[in-house]
């Protein structure tokens, strides 16, 4: 069974390899237009980023220890808080040196991170397609072989009903032979057969 491919969309694939650098340059302009309207040199403003970046730390660390832990919510606190801290100290900066600094260091956590998890992707797709591969072989093998079964077992059927009708005229043939006796037949030790004696009796009809 062929099964129709369909190629992803351009955009479908450079979309996860963007979303790092798509991420962290959103945060540095909100930021930026943060520290344009009174972000600039608040204390406040500062430590707010800062209990909420530290939360969110708190919170990845902890979703991350113990059996019930989930890497996804961990990664996602752990994004987070990077995110907040990049806001936070890209608000509060009055030049773009340090903000960019951490833009570069962001982006290459980022992707750092975002490589390990699709590195895990690429390896579960591969996995499932060669299952899947196999899957369809030992199907179509077994498809193969259940057809060969079916192929057999007509021939036979068909070289059956040969045979039968080969005997059935072959037995008219006898009784339409003159002189042929059944009694001499079955005084001989041979068992008369029943088309035999409808044939007879045909001939008795008549």
């Amino acid at each position: 069974m062929n099964e129709q491919i369909i190629a992803p969309h351009w955009l479908a694939i450079i979309a996860p390899k963007a979303a790092p650098v798509l991420v962290t340059s959103t945060v540095l302009a909100l930021a930026r237009i943060w520290n344009a309207n009174g972000a600039e040199h608040s204390l406040g403003n500062a430590v707010l980023m800062t209990a909420l970046s530290l939360a969110a730390a708190a919170a990845g660390a902890c979703a991350s220890v113990g059996r019930a832990g989930d890497p996804v919510i961990a990664g996602t606190a752990f994004a987070a808080s990077g995110a907040l801290a990049l806001a936070g100290v890209a608000g509060y900066a009055d030049g773009l040196s340090l903000p960019l600094l951490l833009w570069v260091l962001a982006t290459t956590a980022a992707y750092g991170l975002a490589a390990r998890y699709w590195r895990e992707d690429r390896r579960t797709r591969m996995a499932y397609e060669r299952h899947t591969g196999e899957r369809r072989e030992q199907h179509a093998h077994v498809e193969r072989v259940e057809a060969l079964k079916a192929g057999a077992q007509i021939e036979v059927a068909r070289t059956s009903a040969a045979y039968a009708e080969q005997l059935a005229t072959a037995l008219l043939a006898r009784a339409a032979l003159p002189g042929f006796d059944s009694k001499a037949l079955q005084a001989s030790g041979l068992p008369e057969l029943p088309v035999t004696d409808t044939s007879q009796r045909h001939w008795a009809d008549d």
